[in-house]
């Protein structure tokens, strides 16, 4: 129980921090929109060539936006946590009886509860473009974006606790945001891809995330591209928030 009270504590300082200035929530957005708008009229003849997935464009290429949303709208949240420890914040919160695994998770929850709102919107957004998808798809993906970005939150202040510094946070993320976007098939289906490019996306479990994401857009609630799509979400999200939680727990003994 003192765990729920010291995360509901500090998930309501993050809001109140994040509700000061909302315009940057809005500025997460802003890349997704611009792939919605200068990239989906694209749509129509790229959906024409060999080895693009059947049903509508739209459905194939707004679960990708998700998926970028849910990544790269936590994965920098790490700069904040920065920010904190030199203006003496967390030496702050180190002194008093606050749990530390609270100290992740209320924030988290802040990252995932902006998250949620930004994809709710541009899901929305998209639906006026073109995408067709049933209510109990969009609560599906919901779940699934909100579970990555769980994941790449937990990560991103795992690293910013241990580095405590802004150039090596910047270099470890960049290191896996590129083959995270290009082996994903965020923005076109890796069944465009030769067979070798293929393969090695198969390793990436961000690929998994999209293609069941892509088969719950499609229709294919219980279909088992949309299971493996859950089970490796929540796996990631669980590993993430157990490392994370044993570094704010390490840093701050």
């Amino acid at each position: 129980m003192q765990t729920l009270r010291d995360t509901a504590l500090v998930y309501r300082r993050s809001m109140r921090l994040s509700m000061r200035v909302p315009i940057w929530m809005v500025f997460s957005l802003i890349q997704p929109i611009m792939y919605l708008v200068l990239f989906g009229p694209l749509l129509k003849q790229v959906a024409k060539t060999p080895g693009f997935p059947d049903g509508n464009s739209w459905n194939i290429f707004v679960p990708g936006l998700l998926v970028q949303l849910g990544i790269f709208g936590t994965f920098f949240v790490g700069f904040g946590l920065i920010d904190e420890i030199r203006s003496g914040v967390i030496e702050r919160m180190r002194v008093s009886p606050i749990s530390r695994t609270a100290m992740l998770l209320g924030k988290v929850l802040r990252d995932c509860t902006v998250l949620l709102a930004q994809t709710a919107l541009l899901t929305v957004l998209a639906i006026s473009f073109g995408l067709d998808v049933t209510w109990e798809a969009i609560v599906g993906g919901l779940a699934i974006v909100v579970l990555l970005g769980t994941t790449f939150a937990s990560i991103s202040y795992a690293i910013a606790m241990g580095a405590k510094d802004e150039d090596a946070l910047i270099g470890v993320l960049n290191f896996f945001t590129a083959p995270l976007l290009l082996l994903s098939g965020i923005l076109l289906p890796m069944t465009l891809a030769p067979d070798w490019l293929q393969n090695v996306a198969k390793v990436n479990p961000i690929s998994h995330v999209v293609d069941g994401l892509r088969a719950l857009f499609q229709g294919d609630i219980d279909g088992s591209t949309v299971a493996v799509s859950f089970a490796v979400s929540i796996g990631m999200s669980a590993v993430a928030i157990f490392l994370a939680t044993r570094t704010f727990r390490n840093e701050n003994a």
